[in-house]
């Protein structure tokens, strides 16, 4: 799978389609992507480079925290709030509205949904990627995003086989492993995996950790190891689709002296498609590397046959999708449908998590007296994210409802000066309203929320990506979840928060229990 810089097809991307057909290109949003009309533009000259060859073009349209294909789309709030909501059917039309909109844009492929069980809080590349820790919850909703976005004719890829949630490593930045027994990965990492793969999943994208229970080797990323790739995925859990890896850039697979990883070994695995970045220097690598291991017969012939009829009946799948489901206009891109569903959802998914001191809902009007809104400044946490595109929009929103609302927008780890000027100005707020983004981790945060207390100012306070946050906030405060920074998220916060609506989600984890004044996890 190619990749390249630019939002139109360079030359020489061009000429290798046309002299050196590739499987596909991926399309990444910090690269390529600037509006829908330029990206249908450009998918529709690779196609037209590409030929009689067709093309699989790809994006990670995951939504939530990671939206591959731009602003214009619309931006669902993602799989936890879809977890939070615990609809199949819901799930299966934000599904379907996600492939509508990347089929208009002339992407056939997407990098979703993610199955990994948010089993571990400290993970710091999943959280509100992820649907569930319940593997039941993951299960369900991980086929009706299957299916939802391959009614609309664009093929699921899910990830990251075969399930990675348990690691405390970002697999971008270094080495992680998912260290269970293979009891506990056959009740749990297992089971979304075999839920998509008997609802069609087309691709299969494999993780970048290491699984000792099933490799014998803690050091060896699944991506190479053929007890995982072909053993695990094809003859255990019966997969016989096609296979992709995650990114080749990625840290968790050793770069080698020539910054080129051991594509060889993943062939060798049993990964069909490789998943490059735009490095066109890192692609060349990689592939002089394919081109000897062949010359010296490092391959079997066989398992290449069969790779190729894999990726031959995905093409086929797409002619015959695009033939019941025929090319959207641009206009359905965040169109007035899917804008209400974008709202129907983040509507249904806000949590009340505690308001032991009953200080929902809050009054508005001119009497109320001033809010003070605190919330840290949107940034990416992972390279799987996307929010430093999203400017913070608290304040806008409880200003929907109340006029005297005092705005703060503070780093996501708030300095000690920060903070005793936050605490300043809640002396003279009548209530706060508090936002907090992996407050879990970034503990800066949670001292923020504790100095707001310390002033005896009623407080709200939102964990607006990972629910884990309430537990530990101080138990003076309300506590909500969002699962989301985005704004229409943030809309149906406030309109909960004013007693407009009902806080009608249900939390999709279990969050870690308080025993006397301590968090027990």
């Amino acid at each position: 799978m190619l990749a390249f810089e630019g939002e139109t097809m360079p030359a020489r991307i061009g000429k290798r389609l046309r002299t050196a057909p590739a499987a596909g290109v991926t399309l990444f949003r910090h690269d390529n992507v600037r509006s829908p009309v330029q990206v249908r533009a450009l998918t529709d000259e690779l196609q037209r480079a590409a030929g009689a060859h067709p093309l699989l073009i790809a994006a990670d349209q995951e939504c939530g925290q990671f939206i591959a294909l731009g602003d214009r789309s619309t931006p669902f709030a993602g799989n936890m709030a879809l977890g939070a909501v615990d609809d199949v059917e819901l799930t299966v039309r934000v599904g379907r509205a996600i492939g509508l909109e990347a089929r208009a844009m002339g992407v056939n492929m997407i990098y979703a949904p993610v199955l990994d069980v948010a089993s571990n809080p400290a993970n710091p590349a999943l959280g509100i990627r992820a649907f569930s820790d319940d593997p039941a919850v993951v299960s369900r909703h991980g086929a009706a995003m299957v299916r939802g976005l391959q009614s609309a004719g664009v093929a699921a890829t899910v990830k990251h086989a075969p399930g990675g949630g348990e690691a405390a490593t970002d697999p971008h930045h270094g080495r992680a492993v998912v260290a269970a027994t293979r009891d506990v990965l056959d009740a749990r990492e297992f089971v979304p995996f075999r839920a998509s793969f008997a609802a069609g999943a087309r691709l299969a994208m494999s993780g970048h950790f290491a699984l000792p229970a099933v490799s014998g080797d803690a050091a060896l990323p699944v991506t190479l190891a053929r007890a995982v790739m072909t053993d695990l995925l094809r003859r255990e859990l019966g997969f016989e689709r096609v296979t992709i890896s995650d990114a080749l850039d990625m840290r968790a697979l050793d770069q080698g002296p020539d910054h080129v990883p051991d594509v060889v070994a993943a062939v060798r695995a049993g990964v069909d498609l490789l998943l490059t970045a735009a490095d066109p220097q890192a692609r060349a690598g990689i592939e002089r590397a394919l081109i000897e291991a062949g010359e010296r017969g490092a391959f079997d012939a066989g398992e290449l046959a069969a790779t190729e009829r894999r990726l031959a009946a995905l093409r086929t799948w797409l002619r015959s999708a695009e033939s019941t489901v025929p090319q959207p206009d641009l206009d359905i891109v965040r169109g007035a449908a899917h804008r209400a569903l974008e709202a129907e959802l983040a509507r249904r998914s806000i949590t009340l998590v505690a308001d032991q001191a009953g200080l929902l809902p809050l009054a508005g009007g001119a009497d109320a007296g001033r809010i003070l809104a605190v919330m840290p400044r949107p940034r990416d946490l992972t390279p799987a994210d996307t929010s430093s595109t999203v400017p913070p929009a608290l304040a806008a929103a409880l200003r929907r409802y109340h006029a005297d609302v005092d705005e703060v927008v503070v780093e996501p780890e708030p300095d000690e000066a920060s903070i005793v000027a936050v605490r300043d100005r809640a002396r003279s707020a009548d209530r706060a309203v508090v936002g907090t983004i992996d407050a879990h981790r970034l503990t800066a945060q949670l001292r923020l929320v504790e100095a707001i207390v310390e002033t005896g100012t009623p407080t709200v306070a939102v964990a607006m990506r990972g629910p884990w946050d309430v537990a530990v906030y101080p138990r003076e405060v309300t506590g909500l979840a969002t699962y989301s920074i985005l704004p229409g998220s943030l809309d149906a916060l406030a309109a909960v928060i004013f007693g407009e609506a009902s806080a009608a989600g249900r939390l999709p984890v279990r969050l870690p229990a308080r025993i006397g004044d301590s968090v027990v996890v």
